[in-house]
């Protein structure tokens, strides 16, 4: 029995095996109490292919990010030695982001896109919310019929033919409502709310009623602040499919100053049309180098979301996997 148990420092005989005591320190550091019984302890080749294996993700990730911020801080020299993209910076400047930001086109589209991305995102959660409510309580009004004919759009559409010709039709051409309404609401995200919202605990909501409060009170002040996790995940999924919106406004905006950003970012990458006022002058002049503004251009556009994607981060996979296996 003594080959079998390890000893106290007090002489006593411990519970521990003697393949605890075999174990490395690495082995020993990274054992976990809450490790499953099936899932063996990572070697020292697990590891480190681990660690390649996620180095290499985040290279692929943050290099290009990397070559793009630094392009748009050099200056034209620099860019024409490297002949494009510049890996390693120079020298630093901020001419390119003074220009883009002086109250030009890019300043004016970047204001559109950030008013589109608040009332967008705020329209379609409110909508969403209400829908998803409502299509949890089983006792609401033609609860089934209405849950299979959403769900029906998520497989079959009328197409751009006809969804072009119901906005035209409605006088929303050339209006900013044409950037929110066709786009407004995802099934996907309503169905994600609903099952959340079918989690919430039913006896909350019986003692909510007989305590006298309605269905707009148990939303407003049981609901959704049990469900801050899934709404904050739907208001971010919103918020970015907004802020990268390019595509209606393409259909549908012909005065170049209701252009959101990401229609600015296509004119300069894809079609290489630099608008027209400082800033054209500015790189007509060779004072700017025109892909420098594409670059700077990028890291506006990229910004929000990189900013506002790690305080939402943590309520992922609470948000996302509750709502979605409840439903």
């Amino acid at each position: 029995m003594t080959t079998l148990l390890d000893t106290e420092k007090d002489g006593r005989p411990s519970a521990r095996p003697t393949a605890e005591r075999t174990r490395t320190p690495l082995q020993r550091a990274l054992r976990t109490e809450h490790r499953p019984v099936w899932e063996e302890e990572p070697t020292k080749a697990g590891l480190a292919f681990k660690g390649v294996g996620l180095f290499a993700i985040c290279a692929v990730i943050l290099v290009p990010i990397w070559v793009v911020v630094v392009t748009s801080l050099s200056d034209t020299k620099a860019i024409n030695e490297a002949g494009g993209l510049v890996v390693w910076p120079k020298t630093v400047t901020f001419v390119a982001y003074t220009e883009l930001l002086s109250g030009g086109a890019v300043t004016r589209a970047a204001l559109v896109s950030i008013g589109l991305t608040v009332v967008g995102t705020v329209f379609s959660m409110v909508i969403s919310v209400l829908c998803a409510y409502g299509l949890s309580r089983k006792d609401s009004f033609a609860h089934r019929p209405l849950l299979m004919t959403m769900m029906a759009t998520m497989f079959f559409g009328a197409g751009l033919i006809p969804t072009y010709l119901l906005v035209t039709g409605i006088g929303l051409s050339d209006s900013y409502w044409s950037m929110i309404l066709p786009s407004a609401i995802s099934v996907f995200n309503i169905l994600v709310l609903r099952g959340f919202f079918m989690d919430t605990a039913p006896e909350l909501i019986d003692a909510a009623r007989i305590d006298g409060a309605g269905e707009w009170r148990i939303l407003l002040q049981i609901i959704m602040p049990l469900s801050r996790a899934v709404i904050a995940v739907i208001s971010l999924f919103y918020a970015v499919g907004y802020w990268s919106q390019w595509f209606n406004a393409m259909l549908y905006i012909q005065d170049s100053d209701k252009y959101p950003l990401q229609m600015i970012l296509r004119q300069l990458v894809l079609q290489h049309q630099v608008p027209p006022g400082a800033m054209g002058a500015a790189v007509s002049s060779g004072q700017i180098n025109s892909l420098s503004v594409q670059m700077a251009v990028m890291v506006l556009a990229l910004i929000p979301v990189a900013v506002l994607s790690p305080f939402v981060q943590k309520h992922f996979q609470k948000g996302m996997l509750t709502g979605a296996v409840k439903g």
